[in-house]
């Protein structure tokens, strides 16, 4: 009986040891992005980490990721579709859409367009046309912190949202 106790014992504490190191408050792991600072288009792994990491619109995810590696200018499209729920709160793609190319072309060295294909609208951002928005060079930014810190400025008004995609 002892010699039961103790297995299960054992083996209770190393499922909790494991279940802490991988867990946060939402039961989701939270690493960093910049781990995948200078990948390329063509690593599906890297790509795929980065894009689960970046925010979705309410009511939507991530269906399906395609890299386009044939030929330049390499791109990323996004395919959403409604997710499990059904609280549908109005969504700022266009700012969503501008966000989380920020943060691509900032990790991902080739990228040179992102197509967003959301549930309502499907948007298209380029390298260029975002970094000449910007006036920077988003490869340049060294941590996630310091790349929203920079953004923030840019979202807070919605007219310079509304004038990237004129």
């Amino acid at each position: 009986m002892r010699k039961i106790t103790t297995g299960f014992f054992i083996s209770l504490l190393v499922f909790l040891f494991l279940s802490g190191c991988n867990s946060n408050s939402n039961g989701v792991v939270n690493e960093d992005l910049f781990q995948y600072k200078d990948s390329y288009v063509g690593d599906n792994s890297a790509v795929g980490n980065i894009t689960k990491q970046l925010p979705s619109p309410t009511g939507e995810q991530i269906s399906e990721l395609e890299l386009k590696t044939t030929e330049p200018p390499y791109g990323i499209v996004l395919n959403y579709v409604p997710a499990e729920t059904t609280d549908q709160i109005a969504a700022d793609y266009k700012e969503l859409a501008l966000y989380n190319a920020t943060f691509i072309f900032a990790l991902v060295k080739n990228a040179d367009w992102v197509d967003f294909k959301f549930v309502e609208k499907e948007y298209r951002v380029t390298r260029e046309s975002l970094e000449s928005w910007y006036g920077k060079d988003l490869s340049e930014f060294k941590s996630e912190d310091e790349l929203s810190k920079f953004t923030q400025k840019y979202f807070e008004d919605e007219n310079k949202v509304n004038d990237f995609f004129k």
